[in-house]
């Protein structure tokens, strides 16, 4: 008679039990307890316990095993050893013997999306349970039909460490003892159609170096140096709108390699000692680094995260990445790092499909994917989407002590027709193409970020005229600190571009960006965007000889630091490299061999710490008493002249005159806020940054009772040619 075998140890052998410690694992009995082990391809398997050995039967052909202890209770402390053909024996904690890592209330905020922590439990964490030491992993999966984890400690095998469903949570859960730090690992997950994928953990603290794509289990180690940097931060509360913000945009793989090995980038540990000594030399405050979170594909630069929660191993380990930000701490150098909430790559083994529906993404392509770059869009309107995507951020700021995030393309989470024809996108509830969920996440990410992490930045890349992107949320705003101000730089680089003949017919793009300067909390951005995709470099935008670009842009760079708003400019721009970026090689370094190139750099060092050390420059960027334009029509002649305000508009006060022309204009009278003497505090045609030093022997000037430009004193300046100067009153 053929013995009928019992449908759970066949689902067991299947692999497609979702409970399989209501099945392994011990059990009580009466009398005792049963152990019930999964061992495929073992030909014995024993039970150690209390001194003891007791053999288990074999009660299925495919690898389950079974025994009873009489007289045993639960809690059982035991050992499984597993006997192999090939004459290996092995003795190995039970992983189905300990109870759920995971809490009820972990779970309950987990599906409200509340749960600002949820990286601290979702994923891979090392841990004790019953003083075993292992590793708890879980993941989110509600659609699978089973998940396992696999790695090299179980030989890539997904049968052997099934994990437990907890319920409609859809989150699956499994403590597998003597996994640690450094162990490689995913999940392979049985999706509802019966596919067997295999996926990187979402919330992994670690990643393989690409081309190769497992999660690693990482247990952080290093030692924080800027407590005292932490501190300040906390105590300062608010964003920092009245400090001087002057923003270094790097990234990491191409800002410097060594002339040795021109093929490979600098790691973490060199780039934390190179990086900071240059900021601080040049007199930047903050850097801001192109996405660090893992990406498999390198010339993304970084915006097609894969990895929320690990930095790439591209430059080295997490910890090293720690390191390097506590090195620029120590320097008195913030760190930003963008974060890429709007779109995410396809890679079937990462996000996209994840447990074989559209867990991330929305399900509509009319709402799923980006027409323009080939991604998916994030269903921000999903309880643990959201949640995810907000303990993220506060993840770089909590466990890297990053200084703040500058959110990337925030235009195309604003809109639903963002890049669609009419028929490719569906309106919204009221008819209108507002992305209402991304509107609602972004409020929320900002709300929770400033409260949490008191005296962060967030910033926004946000190309449109959406209204109060960097006004707080009680007043309708997103609640960004600041939003990057796209139009003053488009007008901007135009006005630049057009030959000084011809500039006097573009007035207006140089002066438009102060009708709307008030309207946000700007930040002038120079950015890597600029310089890539046939734009050509910067210097190169610039009309004229060699000479008058390299004059163009000191004078460009002047007009920006004068400008309402903090500055950023991206590496190699400091000095004009005169190719366009390439994120694959090195700047060109050597170009500071040149003095005009050395000129560039230098008014641009100069700059910074005029800017750090003058109040009027920055403590009122956000205000209309900031800002006073003195001569704003001299079209004709390509001349400029403004005045900056601090919060002491009699004692902090800068004026700022531009010639825009090659031709110099010695004797030009402009007026002045206040009468007396004022000093010249900065020239960029000085013959030290490669100037002509037209102007250099004018070092002050002494004001006029004469009326000139609606203010009642004025003073003859001379001008130099495509040349800035500022002055201050003399104290």
């Amino acid at each position: 008679m053929t013995k009928t075998i019992d449908p759970a140890l066949q689902a067991v052998v299947d692999g497609t039990l979702a409970d399989p410690h209501a099945v392994l694992g011990a059990h009580t009995v009466r009398g005792g307890v049963i152990v019930r082990a999964f061992r495929p391809d073992a030909i014995a398997v024993a039970v150690l316990h209390g001194g003891e050995r007791a053999e288990l039967a074999a009660v299925h052909p495919g690898g389950v095993f079974a025994g009873e202890l009489v007289g045993a209770a639960l809690p059982l402390d035991y050992e499984l050893e597993v006997a192999y053909a090939d004459g290996n024996t092995f003795t190995l904690r039970d992983p189905y013997s300990f109870a759920p890592t995971l809490g009820e209330l972990d779970i309950h905020l987990a599906g409200e999306g509340r749960h600002e922590e949820i990286y601290a439990h979702l994923g891979a964490h090392v841990r004790e349970v019953g003083g075993v030491r292992g590793t708890g992993f879980s993941v989110w999966a509600p659609s699978a039909r089973t998940v396992a984890v696999v790695g090299d400690f179980n030989s890539w095998d997904g049968r052997l460490h099934h994990m437990r469903s907890l319920g409609s949570s859809g989150i699956w859960e499994l403590f597998v003892p003597e996994v640690g730090d450094g162990d490689v690992y995913k999940f392979e997950i049985r999706t509802q159609g019966g596919e067997l994928v295999l996926k990187a953990d979402p919330y992994a603290f670690a990643t393989q170096h690409p081309p190769e794509t497992s999660s690693v289990v990482h247990v952080p180690a290093h030692t924080w140096k800027d407590d005292a940097w932490m501190a300040a931060r906390r105590e300062s509360g608010e964003p920092p709108l009245d400090q001087p913000i002057s923003v270094y945009e790097v990234h990491l793989g191409s800002w410097r390699r060594s002339p040795d090995s021109p093929d490979e980038p600098l790691d973490y540990a060199t780039l934390g000692r190179e990086l900071a000594a240059y900021v601080k030399e040049m007199g930047f405050t903050h850097v801001e680094l192109l996405p660090v979170m893992g990406h498999p594909y390198a010339p993304s630069w970084g915006y097609q995260v894969t990895s929320y929660f690990a930095p790439t191993p591209r430059y080295g380990s997490p910890d090293e990445l720690r390191a390097m930000i506590d090195v620029l701490h120590g320097e008195g150098i913030g760190v930003l790092l963008d974060w890429v909430p709007a779109h995410f790559p396809k890679d079937a083994w990462a996000l996209a499909n994840f447990d074989g529906t559209k867990l991330y993404e929305h399900a509509d392509p009319r709402r799923g994917e980006h027409p323009d770059w080939g991604t998916l869009v994030f269903n921000s309107g999903r309880n643990e989407v959201r949640n995810f995507l907000l303990a993220s951020a506060l993840f770089w700021a909590r466990e890297y002590h990053a200084d703040g995030i500058r959110v990337d393309a925030v235009a195309s989470m604003l809109y639903l027709d963002y890049s669609r024809e009419e028929g490719q996108w569906v309106p919204n509830e009221h008819g209108g193409n507002e992305d209402l969920q991304a509107v609602a996440l972004l409020k929320e990410l900002n709300e929770v970020l400033h409260a949490r992490e008191p005296g962060v930045i967030s910033a926004a890349e946000e190309s449109t005229s959406f209204a109060g992107v960097s006004r707080p949320t009680y007043l309708g705003g997103l609640g960004f600190g600041f939003k990057w101000n796209m139009g003053w730089m488009n007008d901007t680089l135009r006005y630049f571009a057009e030959d000084p003949v011809n500039r006097k017919h573009h007035h207006g793009e140089l002066t438009f960006s102060l009708v709307y300067a008030f309207s946000e909390n700007f930040m002038l951005p120079l950015s890597h965007d600029e310089v890539v995709h046939g734009k050509g470099s910067m210097v190169e935008k610039m009309p004229g000889d060699q000479w008058q670009k390299l004059a163009n842009l000191r004078t460009l760079y002047a007009y920006m630091w004068a400008h309402p708003g903090k500055k950023l400019l991206f590496q190699g721009l400091e000095w004009g490299q005169q190719r366009e970026w390439k994120s694959e090689q090195s700047l060109d370094w050597h170009e500071l061999e040149d003095p005009g190139h050395a000129g560039v750099q230098q008014v641009v060092k100069a700059l910074n710490q005029v800017y750090t050390s003058t109040p009027a420059l920055y403590e009122m960027d956000f205000d209309e008493a900031g800002f006073d334009w003195i001569e704003a029509g001299d079209a004709e002649q390509n001349v400029v002249v403004f005045a900056r305000y601090g919060k002491d508009p009699t004692k902090d006060v800068l004026v700022c005159a531009m010639n825009l022309s090659p031709t110099p204009r010695p004797g030009y009278r402009t007026g002045f806020p206040a009468a007396g003497r004022w000093t010249k505090l900065l020239d960029t045609d000085a013959t030290s940054f490669g100037g002509s030093g037209f102007a250099e022997a004018q070092e002050a000037v002494e004001t006029e009772p004469t009326e000139w430009h609606g203010q009642a004193q004025s003073a003859e300046l001379n001008l130099p040619p495509l040349g800035v100067v500022w002055f201050v009153p003399e104290s």
